[in-house]
């Protein structure tokens, strides 16, 4: 299976690997995310002595044998004896004192639930063979509040670590390399529904359409995915009331601390506000604020950050019931249908032109370079009206206003004009108007706009 994308974070991890000093590497995420592959891909890469072993949920004692059966099978070493986990930990500190040797504990918080004090062992350890080992450790957890745990003041592993990587989804445009045979709009519609999870994105067969790709994968009772969210939720939502239904008023639109308060039914304020943060924690929401306006708490918004759990709350469990009932392909044309294509898409297709902008502004292709990128809230006191605007960028020069339009037209000066008139109403001082257009621009245009087609961002 060929290995797509994090060309940085294999060139961050390789570069660790290929040190000839001791290391130690931390990387989380959440469940699907990549890690094990992308240090797999490492260890492929870099063709040094390594030995990578899955903890599980089992005693120390069984760890421990499995630990040993897999170091004797890797390193073509006699059988080992070892029945806890510092003894192993000893011996491979050891055997690295002479050779560059990479150790890798996936899933480690499942071995440090069952091996009382191991955080303070492997500091020990880590302390004891700095200077004269050349192991390269690396340690991987899913459980994201475990892990960060792990880089914390008061932890024992507190600035042991040589490098911290928080693996996020990719985006648009890396999670496009899974599905090359589509057409830059169905890359847009693909990616609206499964994002920047690489597990869900090797699922994508770019020979179908996209309502056969969803329908295969999440529709239809019984699909791949069917269960996919309910079980990466499972087990913190179980310890939250009405997470469900705050997923719901999320879903539905609703992003305002008061709105989700009213439409989920929460019972009280902080009942709500524990809620959300356990899902931030769990990085499936987030929180966000107008850029002009940062520390003011009632303009703040909640958003699902995931997309298959943004869609499968809002048309999935939304209608379970429906669903049950109904071929696949009825209950798709009569609940998904037009609102993905006319609402879900587009609103999707606003957070692409943003990922695009953060990458061309990484890459150095935007000048004057980019500060701050989000939403723009304004006060319209005339016509005692508020709002937002989703995508606005602030650079040395000011303010710089974006729209995005996934249209089956052209974007025509008149549109371009009037969209102008509608932001200088609302006193928003830009100076400059960038467009995107999912089908591009009639040939006029008015000065001072920048216009983006979507092919372009695919380039």
């Amino acid at each position: 299976m060929k290995f797509l994308g994090r060309n940085h974070q294999l060139s961050q991890l390789l570069n660790e690997m290929s040190s000839d000093e001791m290391r130690m590497v931390l990387i989380y995420g959440r469940r699907r995310i990549g890690k094990s592959e992308l240090v797999k891909q490492a260890l492929r890469t870099a063709q040094i002595k390594s030995v990578y072993y899955e903890c599980k949920q089992v005693t120390q004692e069984s760890n421990a044998k499995s630990i040993c059966d897999v170091l004797s099978d890797t390193i073509d070493l006699p059988k080992l004896g070892f029945t806890t986990i510092e003894e192993i930990l000893d011996y491979v500190f050891k055997l690295a004192e002479h050779q560059n040797m990479i150790f890798v504990l996936d899933e480690y918080p499942y071995l440090r639930e069952n091996v009382k004090g191991l955080d303070s062992i492997l500091q020990t350890k880590i302390d004891l063979y700095r200077d004269r080992s050349k192991l390269k450790l690396v340690l991987l957890g899913s459980y994201v509040d475990v892990m960060q745990s792990l880089t914390e003041h008061a932890s024992p592993l507190f600035g042991r670590a040589d490098l911290i990587m928080n693996l996020v989804q990719m985006d648009y445009y890396e999670s496009a390399l899974f599905y090359p045979a589509f057409s830059e709009e169905d890359k847009v519609r693909i990616y609206s529904v499964f994002g920047g999870i690489p597990y869900f994105n090797r699922l994508i067969d770019d020979r179908l359409s996209v309502k056969e790709n969803l329908i295969r994968l999440i529709v239809a009772p019984g699909s791949r995915l069917e269960n996919e969210i309910s079980m990466y939720l499972k087990a913190e939502i179980s310890k939250i009331v009405n997470a469900n239904e705050v997923f719901e008023a999320l879903a539905a639109g609703y992003s305002k601390y008061s709105d989700v308060l009213s439409q989920s039914h929460v019972s009280s304020g902080p009942a709500l506000v524990d809620v959300l943060d356990k899902l931030m924690k769990m990085e499936v929401v987030e929180k966000r604020a107008p850029i002009n306006d940062e520390g003011n708490k009632r303009k703040a918004g909640y958003y699902i950050k995931d997309n298959l759990s943004l869609f499968y709350f809002r048309y999935i469990f939304k209608y379970a019931s429906q669903r049950s009932i109904m071929d696949p392909d009825t209950f798709y044309e009569k609940y998904i249908a037009k609102d993905f294509e006319e609402n879900y898409v587009p609103h999707k297709f606003e957070e692409v032109c943003r990922q695009y902008l953060v990458r061309q502004n990484k890459l150095g292709k935007i000048e004057p370079v980019i500060e701050k990128i989000g939403k723009y809230y304004y006060d319209d006191p005339k016509a005692h009206t508020n709002g937002e605007f989703d995508v606005v960028t602030l650079d040395e020069k000011g303010y710089v206003f974006y729209e995005a339009k996934f249209r089956k037209r052209k974007i025509s000066d008149e549109v371009i004009k009037e969209e102008i008139r509608q932001v200088k109403k609302t006193g928003l001082d830009c100076y400059k108007y960038v467009f995107f257009s999912r089908t591009g621009f009639d040939d006029k245009t008015p000065e001072a706009v920048e216009c983006i087609s979507l092919g372009t961002m695919y380039m």
